[in-house]
């Protein structure tokens, strides 16, 4: 594998991977949206730490963990909304639990409408959007890139960063990003 820059344009056959990192404790929950217009769940994941999102600080979390992508022959873009949060999200942790057909891990959280699709569940872009405007809080997101000056990080490098520099404790970082696939 070998670092690209975010707006790197990705044909069919080519395979990709991810870090994930923070710089506290908290709980990781990835879903991603194909060519095809489908929302997923890829982490937590049933296939990694029997569905445990919890994830350490300063750690990198390499999704998807012990495999990759790899693209298919549909162009178009391939989005990810990814939320990381000091404490577990009900209504995030009982979206992805059901999407996996697994019971609500928080039983007094209301159920999420979840779409079934022929071949797995899928999440609607209504839900996404809506997880996006409600977790979304006062975020600077920096990009580092080979135009970014030596000054300014300490290792050139291709990496986005996403703060929240509320400091609160229930505070929530939220990303979206989206590969290019021609």
């Amino acid at each position: 594998m070998v670092e690209v820059p975010p707006d790197t344009v990705f044909h069919a056959g080519d395979r990709i991977q991810f870090n994930v990192q923070t710089n506290g404790p908290g709980y990781l929950y990835i879903v991603s949206q194909g060519s095809s217009g489908t929302w997923k769940a890829i982490f937590p994941s049933a296939e990694v730490e029997d569905g445990n999102n919890r994830v350490d600080g300063w750690h990198a979390y390499t999704m998807p963990p012990k495999s990759r992508m790899v693209f298919d022959e549909q162009t178009g873009a391939e989005k990810f909304f990814i939320v990381f949060s000091r404490e577990p999200e009900s209504d995030l942790e009982n979206m992805i639990y059901s999407l996996q057909g697994k019971p609500a891990q928080l039983a007094e959280a209301p159920q999420p409408r979840v779409l079934a699709q022929s071949g797995g569940y899928a999440i609607d872009d209504d839900t996404v959007g809506r997880l996006r405007d409600t977790y979304s809080r006062d975020l600077i997101i920096e990009r580092v890139d080979d135009k970014t000056p030596a000054d300014k990080i300490d290792k050139q490098e291709y990496a986005v960063y996403v703060v929240n520099p509320s400091g609160s404790s229930d505070s929530r970082v939220v990303a979206d990003f989206k590969l290019v696939h021609q």
